[in-house]
């Protein structure tokens, strides 16, 4: 037999074999029982067979119409166990993500839609911190942290080095004329950074620039705040050229001269113990490695 049987008598058919009754199985598909009797009529005179014995009170099936009924709904059972892995919305997953509040607002935030893009059924859950050292709690897959690399984890992954940059705001050498010296933005005002305090003095050694060493004019605890306080018109820093790369890109800041001061502290891509498992958390830390890199 070539053809197969129509969609609606396999339903009818099902339906009746499994409650034994076409009024229940007519009640179950929003059909008539006299609909029901029709498609399994139709079925059987394309099978050729009898399907039912029709009895006083309801009916059964026959032998064949029994090992037809096990066929059927199997059928019937492998098609939906089919469609609802394949085409069944799955809940989304998290990735809980700890960064430095500069990393994050800087580096990280501006490319999430990218990522978010790529991947939808994965949603980022982002938190931030001044300073990190551990996981304080299950609560978290990764942490992006700013140190030397050696913590507790084993599964740690780094982000590729950095350089420091000297930054002003757009006018500065405006006010202070095209003979504008990195000596005179290190004895103007100063924002300095708390744990990157002696960058001004590793610079002017690196490059023999005999620089005073600058008095903080402000001190904040992120860069973030320092690119922000600069771009403000309140002073110059030196900060991480890839945290000054957004602001310079959009002339919110300038880096006035090519001295760039290589730092030993880098970014560090910290997975959790047994997270490094689950395949959301691994593709956003095989994503975050690769954008970060581009960025270096």
């Amino acid at each position: 037999m070539a053809d197969l049987p129509h969609m609606a008598w396999l339903r009818a058919f099902e339906a009746a074999a499994r409650h034994s009754s076409f009024t229940a199985a007519a009640r179950e598909l929003g059909l008539t029982p006299a609909a029901v009797s029709q498609q399994i009529r139709l079925l059987e005179q394309h099978l050729d067979v009898t399907l039912f014995e029709r009895l006083a009170r309801g009916v059964t099936l026959t032998d064949i119409g029994q090992a037809y009924a096990l066929s059927i709904r199997r059928a019937f059972t492998d098609i939906e166990a089919a469609t609802h892995s394949l085409f069944e919305a799955k809940p989304p997953r998290t990735v809980r993500v700890r960064a430095t509040i500069s990393f994050a607002a800087l580096v990280l935030a501006p490319q999430l839609p990218v990522f978010c893009e790529a991947h939808p059924g994965i949603h980022v859950e982002l938190t931030t911190a001044v300073w990190a050292d551990r996981f304080s709690e299950d609560s978290l897959d990764v942490d992006i942290r700013y140190g030397y690399g050696d913590w507790p984890e084993t599964n740690i992954q780094h982000l590729g080095d950095d350089h420091a940059v000297v930054v002003c705001p757009p006018n500065f050498q405006q006010r202070h004329g095209d003979a504008c010296t990195v000596s005179d933005i290190a004895n103007s005002n100063v924002v300095k950074i708390v744990g990157s305090d002696s960058d001004w003095a590793k610079l002017s050694e690196l490059f023999d620039l005999r620089l005073a060493d600058p008095a903080a004019w402000i001190k904040v605890d992120s860069s973030l705040i320092a690119l922000q306080a600069v771009m403000s018109g309140l002073g110059s820093t030196i900060v991480l050229e890839s945290y000054a790369r957004p602001y310079i890109d959009r002339h919110l800041v300038v880096a006035p001269f090519d001295f760039r001061l290589p730092i030993q502290r880098s970014h560090y891509l910290v997975v959790r113990e047994g997270a490094e498992r689950r395949e959301d958390v691994q593709l956003f830390c095989d994503w975050i490695i690769e954008r970060y890199g581009e960025g270096q």
